[in-house]
């Protein structure tokens, strides 16, 4: 099966940067959103990527334009019958997530391949609402997508081999290093990743230490290239909370309870640098 037509549904942090790699590697492009305005945020965050690669040497102008070229939009997902492959990548809320899939089973002809971009959501949950499950998949990108190099592969009881094998050459072509996931709540990623955000954010619940030091004593202690907080942050604090209720409700195992502060402030509005205010200011 030749992909030649990529969708992505959403446009936002996850949707733009899949659609602006799929562009780069010459692809068409269709990129879906609820509205205009959503729409123009997303091809405005292309713009202003390509704009700092260009700046940077890592493309030139003409290829930048090329890549814009290459993205065409739409707040109709029945226009996602014009692909051959689609990637939802809307926020981390099961029940949206089936009722797009729902829709895009409707819509897009039977040899589509539908996949996911959730954190955490089982695939198989996803898979059993369509008439093909045969062709729904997990393709897990990292944030920002442009700059991370991993993408997870996750594959349901029901899904093919051929799926499976497209998915992993899209994921090459695209630039990325796939790597395989079995399909349990959290994938590899996350159910390393938000536990170990979660005891951060304990941390700081609990007084062990100021948001500044957590993410001090992680970075120089351990080598990693941002603090847990920060990272969480950047995320997203609702995301890392549906993620951590995920593994909650998937394992049962007190563990992944999510931590009392982290459900606070995403009830006060606070989720990270997308909203200006999460455990840092922006």
């Amino acid at each position: 099966m030749q992909i030649k037509t990529f969708g992505v549904i959403g446009a936002g942090q996850m949707g733009s940067g899949i659609a602006q790699v799929a562009a780069a590697s010459g692809l068409e492009v269709l990129m879906s959103d609820i509205s205009e305005e959503c729409i123009a945020r997303g091809i405005s965050s292309i713009r202003n990527n390509l704009k700092r690669s260009a700046e940077k040497g890592k493309c030139s102008e003409d290829e930048c334009r090329a890549i814009i070229g290459r993205i065409k939009t739409t707040s109709s997902i029945q226009d996602m019958a014009q692909t051959d492959y689609v990637v939802e990548a809307a926020v981390e809320m099961e029940a949206l997530k089936i009722s797009l899939f729902r829709e895009l089973d409707e819509c897009c002809p039977d040899h589509v391949i539908l996949a996911t971009n959730t954190s955490s959501i089982p695939i198989g949950r996803i898979a059993s609402q369509t008439s093909r499950p045969d062709r729904i998949i997990g393709m897990h990108f990292m944030n920002p997508v442009p700059v991370m190099k991993l993408v997870e592969v996750i594959r349901a009881l029901t899904t093919s081999q051929e799926t499976f094998d497209i998915t992993w050459d899209l994921s090459l072509r695209f630039g990325k290093t796939p790597a395989e996931a079995n399909d349990y709540p959290g994938f590899i990623a996350n159910r390393i990743l938000m536990p170990m955000i979660n005891e951060a954010i304990f941390c700081l619940y609990q007084s062990v230490g100021k948001a500044e030091d957590i993410d001090t004593v992680m970075k120089l202690g351990m080598n990693h290239p941002m603090g847990p907080l920060a990272l969480a942050d950047l995320i997203g604090l609702d995301t890392c909370l549906a993620i951590m209720e995920t593994l909650y409700d998937g394992f049962k195992d007190p563990k992944y309870r999510p931590c009392p502060l982290l459900r606070k402030y995403v009830e006060a509005g606070w989720h990270g640098r997308k909203s200006g205010k999460g455990f840092y200011d922006y």
